[in-house]
């Protein structure tokens, strides 16, 4: 008998051989039957590459009930657990980002990402908290990847930035995390140290100058997500043969660069 989606999901975090949980980020229900079939072992999405596949820019632009439909399509589509990226809840008010994470839960979630971004932590402490109970109050214990982004906004210097991703860490776990993403973080012993005193899996992001997924395996790492890239990688062939065939009116299978993410957020951009 298959194990419920849930418990299967926090097992995935567990260290053992088969570590990191490989996550390549999708977007849609096509997509994650793409990842199911080459052999993801879970499917979690890209909020970049879900608003980009709706027209919309990223950073909490997206309508919320664009994300409930594509979460329901995504848990419809395949059998793996699914755990969906909601930036930082859609919403100021803890109670509203507990109402969302309530109707992810009954549309098939069984993780999410939130995160900090450049807010106050104890806002999104307090988001965490109204997600736990949101999910708790349907029976499902929920993953929450509490994503700090001290590394990726550069909120402290260079020396103290393991240090104050590590003082939020403590916070969201207390709060009710599961795990802690750190988006960013590329330096071995930096790294490390995160693995060592978060109290909680790490996640980190592919990443230009990440080591090498067999270090990654040996320093602790718990999870890897592929994050907007795959989205971004297939946008700059997209654009690549579209452009091609309205010029010429062929289409000829080419390589293409990714388009950036700064690009699509450009395209995507709504007055």
């Amino acid at each position: 008998m298959t194990a419920s989606p849930a418990p299967r999901f926090h097992a995935l975090h567990a260290a053992d051989a088969t570590g990191p949980l490989l996550l390549a980020n999708a977007w849609d229900a096509g997509s994650a039957r793409l990842a199911q079939a080459a052999g993801a072992r879970a499917i979690a999405t890209s909020s970049a590459a879900v608003a980009w596949s709706h027209g919309w820019p990223d950073g909490g632009a997206l309508p919320v009930e664009l994300l409930l439909q594509t979460t329901r399509a995504i848990a419809a589509a395949v059998e793996l657990p699914l755990s969906v990226d909601i930036e930082g809840g859609y919403a100021d008010e803890p109670a509203r980002v507990g109402a969302l994470v309530g109707a992810l839960v009954e549309a098939g979630a069984v993780g999410i990402n939130i995160e900090d971004g450049a807010g106050d932590p104890a806002l999104l402490c307090d988001k965490i908290a109204a997600a736990r109970a949101a999910a708790s109050a349907r029976g499902v214990d929920l993953f929450i990847n509490a994503r700090c982004d001290v590394f990726l906004r550069g909120l402290a210097e260079p020396a103290q930035r393991v240090a104050g991703t590590l003082e939020r860490a403590a916070r969201y776990r207390a709060a009710g995390a599961s795990g802690l993403f750190a988006p960013g973080v590329v330096d071995a012993a930096d790294i490390a140290a995160l693995v060592a005193g978060a109290g909680m899996p790490l996640n980190v992001m592919a990443w230009t100058g990440l080591p090498q997924l067999a270090q990654l395996r040996a320093l602790g790492v718990r999870r890897l997500s592929a994050g907007s890239a795959i989205a971004e990688a297939l946008h700059g062939l997209t654009l690549v043969l579209m452009r091609d065939f309205l010029a010429t009116g062929r289409v000829e299978p080419r390589a293409a660069p990714a388009a950036s993410y700064r690009e699509l957020q450009a395209l995507m951009a709504r007055a």
